[in-house]
């Protein structure tokens, strides 16, 4: 898959409604990280750069997967990433463009959030957050979000 929360949702969905509710509270507590990638032509034209999102799950994560609340994880991953380590393929993507290793249209066509990687191009690095608090400033060269 492209992204941590469809993962999460694809392991669900292999099981039968009845037991889904089970599924979730087991995985939420078994589970160690989802890693998704995407291999993607260099801007240079030889080779592949690999493109990574990385989820490690806290307790809020756990507890969104267990209450049926996958769609709100990209937004934690988001502002999860300087503590927990965790990265979207956005800010992945951001940083692939930024060091000039992918071209700008690749770096859009591989988005599943084509709009927020255009804002973080546009402002730098400058994520707007879910919660409208200001904006998040994506440090590329310590991977690391700071206010």
């Amino acid at each position: 898959t492209n992204s941590a929360a469809q993962t999460i949702n694809r392991i669900i969905d292999v099981f039968p409604p009845y037991q889904q509710p089970q599924v979730r509270a087991q995985l939420s507590f078994v589970l160690e990280g989802i890693m998704s990638q995407q291999l993607i032509p260099k801007a240079s034209g030889t080779g592949r750069v690999l493109c990574l999102e990385i989820l490690i799950p806290n307790p809020a994560i756990r507890n969104l997967i267990r209450e049926d609340k996958v769609h709100q994880i990209y937004g934690m991953m988001q502002t999860g990433q300087a503590k927990f380590g965790m990265q979207t393929m956005n800010q992945s993507l951001f940083e692939l463009y930024s060091r000039k290793l992918i071209s700008y249209e690749e770096a859009i066509g591989r988005s599943s959030v084509p709009e927020e990687l255009i804002a973080m191009i546009n402002r730098g690095g400058v994520l707007p957050t879910s919660q409208g608090q200001g904006q998040k400033e994506y440090n590329l060269k310590e991977g690391t979000g700071k206010r």
